[in-house]
């Protein structure tokens, strides 16, 4: 057995014969000589019909998976045909590469897989390779994947906007979030209505009409543009963002007391006690748990202002959509009533997206913002991994190619 054996059995295109293998000049690479098979007729690259021949170009090399860490590359000379349909003479279209890249297409799609569980520049150090050619495998296989992927059926999407760079720059990313179908559908640059808009472009009317359930926060851009382009969707708003919101507020109301006290000379009774209040109850440490219970002891505007984010939390536990509204419409009137603006702001705030959080409830609590937090911590974790993309366009392939689950050219072998 030797090497054209194995590039035989695991890598052979009809029409072309591995000629040879030899090492390179430097004794660190391994070449293969490939010809085309006589007789066989090349094929035109514009139009993929067999051409006659015109000439040959200078011999050209494909670098393949390294072997046994041995750089294996592949030398071709690759011919020019002439075209009659097309009427031009061009270069053939050989099988294992696209276009004009140096790179075969197993070697570009065994960079990829390995660029979604590493870096991209360790992966290029990993296998003695470059970044840029590491980055054009991702392209090359995020490209085929997008071609070929199938969207239908959508049923449920999440739409939310993750901060990608400094000076406010954000992404609009939008998932489907169907059981048993996450992933990535859509990237947009802004979170504005016209980056959000692009989307229902992109997927077309007949599957926007689907679409029976839609997550988002509060932003007024995403309510806008989901009440247009689907209007028959339930718009579930983001449970998240609402609880995040509810301890803004209350931070807010500590924030302010302790600064008042401390100007007024009393006793810092406040001091330390951030997380007192923020944090749920049953992750607070023994000495939170102690220093919260002083803490109630006092008629404070922070205390108050707890006690309404605590007793708001038993909203989520409802199934009627009745009973949650109702018991909405009675804690807002407790907020309004307890002269603190930060929480009369928030119950003026639920008021307003009144029908928008009972949603949550029509859907059977089915649908929630979880999924979507935990596929942007993995779109961050991505972006982390690189300390950060400088073009959009770089950003963009990445996070299709690690939340996408696109599709992947076929292999005439699989290689571990």
């Amino acid at each position: 057995m030797d090497l054209i054996t194995i590039l035989n059995r695991c890598h052979r295109f009809p029409g072309f014969v591995y000629q040879g293998a030899r090492f390179g000049p430097t004794g660190r690479t391994i070449e293969v000589l490939v010809r085309n098979r006589v007789g066989s007729a090349a094929a035109c690259s514009l139009c993929q019909q067999p051409a006659p021949g015109y000439d040959h170009l200078p011999q050209r090399r494909f670098e393949f998976i390294p072997l046994w860490g041995f750089l294996v590359v592949f030398l071709y000379s690759m011919r020019r045909v002439s075209c009659k349909p097309c009427g031009v003479v061009v270069v053939e279209q050989v099988p294992w590469a696209s276009g004009k890249h140096h790179l075969t297409k197993a070697y570009m799609q065994f960079l990829a897989n390995w660029a979604r569980k590493l870096s991209w520049q360790e992966t290029a150090d990993t296998f003695r390779t470059s970044w840029d050619k590491v980055c054009h495998s991702v392209e090359y296989v995020v490209q085929w994947g997008l071609e070929h992927r199938t969207l239908a059926p959508i049923r449920a999407i999440g739409v939310d906007e993750i901060q990608y760079a400094k000076g406010h720059k954000y992404l609009t990313l939008v998932y489907q979030i169907d059981a048993g179908a996450t992933r990535l559908l859509w990237v947009g640059k802004e979170r504005t209505m016209k980056a959000f808009r692009g989307f229902f472009t992109m997927i077309g009317a007949e599957l926007s009409s689907k679409i029976e359930f839609v997550c988002s926060d509060m932003w007024k851009a995403y309510l806008q543009v989901i009440g247009k382009e689907c209007p028959q969707a339930l718009n579930i708003l983001d449970r998240f963002h609402i609880v995040a919101k509810m301890n803004e507020a209350v931070d807010d109301v500590r924030a302010g007391e302790a600064r008042q006290m401390a100007r007024d000379g009393y006793e810092p009774l406040l001091k330390k006690s951030r997380w007192c209040v923020l944090k749920r109850k049953k992750n607070l440490t023994p000495k939170q748990k102690i220093r919260l219970r002083d803490l109630l002891r006092y008629n404070l505007k922070t205390v108050r202002a707890y006690l309404l984010k605590e007793d708001f939390q038993h909203f989520w536990t409802y199934n009627s959509p009745q009973w949650a509204g109702r018991f909405l419409d009675f804690w807002c009137g407790q907020a309004m009533r307890s002269r603190i603006e930060p929480m009369k702001k928030i119950a003026r705030t639920l008021r307003a997206h009144r029908e928008l959080l009972l949603n949550y409830f029509k859907a059977r609590k089915l649908y929630s913002s979880g999924i979507v937090e935990g596929l942007n911590n993995k779109a961050k974790v991505t972006m982390r991994k690189s300390y950060g993309f400088r073009t959009f366009r770089i950003l963009e392939l990445a996070l299709y190619h690690s939340l996408g689950k696109l599709p992947e050219p076929p292999l005439t072998h699989k290689f571990f």
